[in-house]
């Protein structure tokens, strides 16, 4: 029984997202409504911020998908529906960051963060192998050493 009500939830929890856009968005050209769904899971909801206007349910991401579908309805790109939603709402709105000059350091920090990581532990290994592992005992200490390991 307890199966049953957690695969019933995992069905559930998983279509939800499917849930997000309303039917009397839905265009009734099956190619311009690929279209805006893959355009619409591109941008990122300005309110949920984590989420796809796709599969947010605020308002906004309400409004921005039927901006998408007027625009995709009135002939333009997908790039220029892009390009329109980011010029509006700056390049935030983008969930994959364009690569270009000003977001190099955003695309190259979880490269130098690795490469120094990794020459961090190298470096740290090599010098616990390298310490030296004391000076020898001394004869009155090992004979100190014997008597206490006798008693």
């Amino acid at each position: 029984m307890i199966r049953i009500l957690v695969a019933l939830f995992l069905c559930i929890a998983s279509a939800a997202p499917v849930f997000a856009v309303n039917p009397d968005e839905v265009l009734a050209d099956p190619a311009l409504e690929a279209r805006a769904r893959a355009i619409s899971a591109e941008l990122r909801c300005m309110v949920c911020q984590n989420q796809s206007i796709d599969d947010s349910n605020a308002e906004l991401a309400k409004d921005l998908r039927l901006l998408v579908r007027e625009r995709l309805k009135n002939g333009d790109t997908d790039e220029a529906v892009i390009a329109y939603v980011v010029s509006r709402y700056g390049e935030f709105v983008l969930l994959k960051p364009r690569f270009e000059a000003k977001t190099l350091v955003l695309w190259g920090m979880p490269v130098v963060l690795l490469v120094l990581g990794a020459v961090t532990l190298v470096v740290a290994a090599r010098r616990r192998r390298t310490r030296p592992a004391g000076s020898p005992l001394s004869d009155d200490e090992k004979e100190k050493l014997d008597k206490l390991l006798r008693s």
